[in-house]
C-alpha cells in the first residue's frame, strides 16, 4: 500500500484540510499506516497535481485561507483499482527476533534492556489504541449504533489491539527466557575454573 491510498481512504471518509488529515493520521489512521506531517503534505500536493484530489480555498478570519481537500473521480478510480488488486501476505523481517537468537553467543543483559524498551513502546501503543477505542467506539460519547464505515474502522482498530496484546505476551515470554538463561550462566563455572574430569585430560 502506498501513502496515497491511505490518504484517499481518509478523504473519502471525511474531506478536510491538510492539517486535519495529518491529525487523523496521528489519531486513528496511524493504527495501520504511519506517516509524518511533511510526508502527508508532500504526497497531497502531488495528488492534487495528478488530479486525484480537488482543493477549494476556505477563507479563515484572522488567518491565511486553507485548502479543503476531497477525492476527485481519478482518485476514486485509482483507489477502486487498488482495492481489486490481489494482496499477498507480508514477508516478516524482524530484527529483534534475530537478536534474540544471537543472544546464545553473547551476554543477554544488554538485549534484555532492549526488550524492556521494546515492551514499553508496545505498552504505550496498546494504551493509545484502547483510549481511541473508548473515545470513538465503546465509551459513553461513542455512537449507539455504528455505520458501515465506523464498523470497518473499529475492526481495524481491534486488529491493532489484538496484535499489541500478542506482542506484549511474547515479549514477556522473551524476558522470562532471557532471565533464566542469564541466571543459568551466572551459576555456571568459567572454563578455567571447571575441574578436570578423571580420564579426560585437557588437550
Amino acid at each position: 500500500m502506498a501513502l496515497e491510498h491511505a490518504i484517499l481512504v481518509s478523504l473519502l471518509e471525511k474531506p478536510g484540510s491538510g492539517y486535519e488529515l495529518a491529525r487523523r493520521f496521528d489519531r486513528s489512521i496511524g493504527y495501520f499506516w504511519t506517516a509524518t506531517h511533511q510526508q502527508i503534505y508532500r504526497v497531497l500536493k502531488r495528488m492534487e497535481s495528478d488530479g486525484w484530489v480537488e482543493a477549494r480555498e476556505v477563507p479563515q478570519q484572522g488567518r491565511p485561507d486553507k485548502k479543503h481537500y476531497s477525492v476527485a473521480a481519478p482518485g476514486q478510480a485509482a483507489l477502486s483499482q487498488w482495492l481489486h488488486e490481489p494482496i499477498e501476505p507480508e514477508s516478516v523481517r524482524h530484527d529483534l527476533a534475530v537478536k534474540i537468537r544471537g543472544a546464545a553467543f553473547d551476554d543477554p543483559s544488554e538485549l534484555m534492556r532492549q526488550v524492556e524498551r521494546y515492551h514499553r513502546t508496545h505498552s504505550e501503543r496498546l494504551a493509545h489504541y484502547l483510549a481511541g477505542e473508548l473515545r470513538d467506539f465503546t465509551g459513553p460519547d461513542a455512537p449507539e449504533a455504528l455505520d458501515t464505515m465506523q464498523e470497518l474502522q473499529h475492526v481495524v482498530l481491534r486488529g491493532g489491539i489484538a496484535y499489541e496484546r500478542m506482542t506484549l505476551a511474547w515479549l514477556d515470554d522473551v524476558l522470562a527466557t532471557l532471565h533464566r538463561i542469564r541466571e543459568a550462566q551466572a551459576g555456571r563455572p568459567r572454563a578455567a575454573e571447571r575441574p578436570e574430569r578423571p580420564g579426560h585430560p585437557e588437550r
